[in-house]
Order: C-alpha cells, then structure tokens, then sequence
C-alpha cells in the first residue's frame, strides 16, 4: 500500500482548529476534459464569495449525494468495473451506494454548470423533476457510461464541511446536452471556465484537489483511460497537517 505525506500550509494548520469532529459526508466530483488539443483541458468554476464551503476558490463541481440519486432512472447501468473501483475500500459501501455516487456526479455537474451527461433511453423516456428536468426536456436520461473514477478523497478534520468524495472524470465528448443560464454573479458558481492542466489558474485549487489533478494529468498522459489503472486515497493525518496516499483495494 502506497504512501505519500505533505506539510500543509499554515493557514490549513490554524483552520483546522476551528470546528469540532464531524463525520464525512458521501460526495462525488466531475472532471471534465477536453481532449481536443495537445494539451488537455478541464472545466472548473468559481464559487460565489458567499458560500460556506471554499468561497471564492476555483473548484470542479460537486457535492454531497442525495437520497433520491439511487432512485433515478439511467440510460444504462453503471459500467461493472467502475462499479468495482467503488466498492473499494473502508467503509464498504453498498452496490446501490456506488450507482448513487456516479449518479450524483452527474447531476452535480449539470445542476451547476448545464453540462449534461445522458443518452436517449429505449422507448418512452420518464418524465423526471427538479434537477433532473433538463435531462427529460431533452429527451435524455442521465448516462455513467462514461465515467471513470479517478481518486478519492476526505476533507481533513476541523473543517466547516468534511466530505468523502469520489473524484469522476468524463471526456467533453459525452455531454449531450447544455442549460444556458445556470452560471450567473448570484448562483453558486459564478464564472466557468476550460483551463489546460498545469496551467496557473489551477494553482488556486486545494492541496487534496491539485494532488487528485496530478493523477488525472498522469493518468491521460499514457493513454485512453482505462478503470483498471490504481485509485488512490487520499486523507489527512497527524491532525490534518500531513496528507497520506493510499490506493484503494491494495493490501
């Protein structure tokens, strides 16, 4: 099992004594990349100045599952090794609880950006309401075919929200369908925008979320992306001031 530790930055240090333990949340990201020039880019957002969690900072979307996410009907299963990556790890998690963390991801990254991941579903496509509108306005239903999962991370203790999160990836191509007006100076994210990986603007992200690109960015640089590749985990350790690098399912 690998390992890695880094110091964190002082202000890290001190914001980690702020707020009592609180137990992670299950949350998932989207990455999406656009592989269409030498050097690949990713979509990511800045978050409104006054929102609780990271305010101000650039970010991918994403957030917390929903209980209605294993309940949504899909265009197609979730792939069975994507599924299997999920299912790594402590605590173990449920088959329905890895379907809704792919499924979250995806309605994250519509709700927020517009962007949406489906396909036209066999037969008569369900209606379906609140976030997932979009998707029955265009005849779509959400679709995971395309996901692959990248890494997994918690947010260190002391923090204002903690989250366990599985970071996705999805390739531009897979979005079928666009909402125009979802990003605006008063929604949650207020600026969006493709930066190439390794560029400045990505200097902005957290420490845990620059690590997650660094293994997206070597993980592309061999190839078409495949779900037998390693996943690593990350978490904080030593009372939040290191980082620690496993991969999840090794021994």
């Amino acid at each position: 099992m690998g390992e890695m530790s880094e110091r964190a930055p002082k202000n890290e240090d001190k914001e980690a004594d702020h707020f009592p333990y609180r137990r992670p949340v299950d949350a998932a990201t989207l990455i999406l990349v656009d592989r269409s020039s030498a050097t690949p880019r990713v979509l990511v957002g800045r978050r409104h100045d006054k929102v609780v969690f990271q305010p101000g900072k650039i970010v991918f979307p994403g957030g917390r599952v929903d209980s209605a996410d294993n309940r949504i009907p899909l265009a197609g299963p979730i792939p069975s090794a994507l599924e299997a990556n999920l299912l790594k790890g402590s605590p173990r998690i449920t088959t329905s609880r890895a379907r809704a963390l792919a499924v979250a991801a995806i309605r994250e990254a519509c709700e927020e950006t517009g962007l949406c991941l489906g396909r036209k579903a066999e037969g008569k496509t369900p209606a379906l309401s609140g976030p997932w509108k979009p998707f029955t306005d265009a005849g779509l239903l959400p679709d995971p075919s395309g996901l692959f999962l990248i890494a997994r991370a918690i947010t260190p203790p002391g923090r204002v929200r903690r989250y366990d999160t599985r970071f996705f990836t999805a390739d531009a191509s897979a979005i079928a369908h666009r909402v125009e007006g979802v990003v605006h100076a008063d929604a949650e994210l207020v600026e969006l925008v493709w930066v190439e990986l390794g560029s400045k603007p990505l200097a902005d992200l957290h420490r845990m979320t620059t690590r997650v690109l660094e293994e997206l960015a070597q993980r592309l640089s061999t190839g078409p992306l495949r779900h037998d590749a390693e996943v690593p985990f990350f978490r904080a350790e030593g009372g939040g001031v290191r980082m620690r690098r496993d991969v999840l399912g090794a021994s």
